[in-house]
């Protein structure tokens, strides 16, 4: 099945931003009067830019699902190296607005080892990372 073309856009601009740390370049994917409800980034663009600009560079996103619905997109992904005891798997909600990222939302969890899961299965992808 072909990604949707928003879908799309917003895995590049998490790219742009989180993998490539072209700043310049996220300036044209997400809104100015970007709003932001995560608690722990803050307000506007410019939080969102300055906290990855204080990120170590190791910082990386991956991709394991993504949904469209209307102008929101979901995004399930891991964000590791970023200089804490685990990754994070996250659930990204955006929404769009005149093609950039106008609104985001998350929900934020520590990657649990297998042995820290009931289930024994990975809570990213279909295996453990290393």
């Amino acid at each position: 099945m072909e990604q949707d073309h928003r879908v799309k856009f917003v895995l590049d601009a998490f790219d742009t931003l989180f993998n490539q740390r072209d700043y310049v370049a996220a300036e044209h994917l997400w809104s100015a009067q970007h709003i932001q409800h995560s608690a722990h980034i803050p307000p506007g663009r410019d939080g969102l830019f300055d906290l990855v600009k204080g990120l170590p560079a190791t910082l990386r996103y991956e991709n394991h699902v993504a949904a469209a619905s209307g102008d929101l997109i979901t995004l399930h992904g891991r964000f590791s190296g970023i200089g804490a005891p685990a990754a994070w798997v996250v659930a990204d909600i955006v929404r769009l607005k005149n093609g950039m990222l106008a609104e985001h939302w998350d929900v934020i969890q520590a990657e649990a080892t297998q042995a820290q899961l009931h289930s024994g299965l990975p809570m990213f992808g279909d295996r453990f990372s290393a």
